[in-house]
C-alpha cells in the first residue's frame, strides 16, 4: 500500500486536474497499475482519469501502444525511448491531454550492467506537447521502487498539468 504522502499527493493531482480541465492516462510496468490505483482511490478521479494499460511484454506495448517493435529492439525495453513512445501512445490511444509512462526493473532479479535492478524511466507527455523523461535507479526491494516510481509519477503528472492547464 502507498503510504499517506502519496494518498495526498493523488488528492490534490485529481484536484488540479479538475480544476485545469485535463485528462490523464497512464501506461505502467514495473509498478504493475500502482500509479492507476493511486488515482482511482481519490473520489471523484472519474471526471480526469480516462485509464491505463499494463503491458509488460514488449509485444504489449508494441500492440496496445503502436510502438515499432524496431525501436524497443534498438533501446530495450528500460530505455528513454521506449517510456516516451509509451507515454505518446496512452496518450494518443485515449485521447488524454496528460499521459505518464514508466518502465523499469523492479527487482529483485531482471538487473543487468547497463540497467541494473532499480533502474526505472519514466516519461510525461502534456497538453503543450512538452516532454519530461528521467531515468531513476532506486535502491530499495521491489515494493519500494515500485512505490518511489508511482510518486515520482504523480509529480510529473503536477508539473505538466501546472504547465499546460487552462
Amino acid at each position: 500500500m502507498a503510504d499517506v504522502g502519496a494518498d495526498e499527493r493523488a488528492q490534490a493531482l485529481v484536484a488540479l486536474l479538475t480544476e485545469r480541465g485535463l485528462t490523464l492516462a497512464v501506461a505502467e510496468t514495473d509498478t504493475g497499475g500502482l500509479i492507476g490505483s493511486l488515482i482511482t482511490d481519490v473520489p471523484g478521479c472519474s471526471a480526469v482519469f480516462l485509464g491505463g494499460v499494463t503491458p509488460y511484454p514488449n509485444e504489449a506495448k508494441a500492440r496496445l501502444l503502436a510502438i515499432p517493435r524496431d525501436l524497443i529492439a534498438e533501446h530495450g525495453s528500460v530505455s528513454r525511448e521506449v517510456a516516451i513512445a509509451m507515454a505518446a501512445g496512452i496518450r494518443r490511444a485515449l485521447h488524454a491531454d496528460i499521459a505518464v509512462a514508466e518502465t523499469g526493473v523492479a527487482g529483485p532479479t531482471g538487473g543487468s550492467d547497463d540497467r541494473p535492478v532499480g533502474t526505472v524511466w519514466l516519461a510525461c507527455v502534456g497538453p503543450d506537447d512538452h516532454v519530461i523523461a528521467e531515468r531513476h535507479v532506486w535502491d530499495r526491494d521491489r515494493e519500494g521502487n515500485k512505490r518511489l516510481t508511482a510518486e515520482r509519477a504523480l509529480e510529473l503528472i503536477g508539473e505538466a498539468a501546472e504547465r499546460g492547464g487552462a
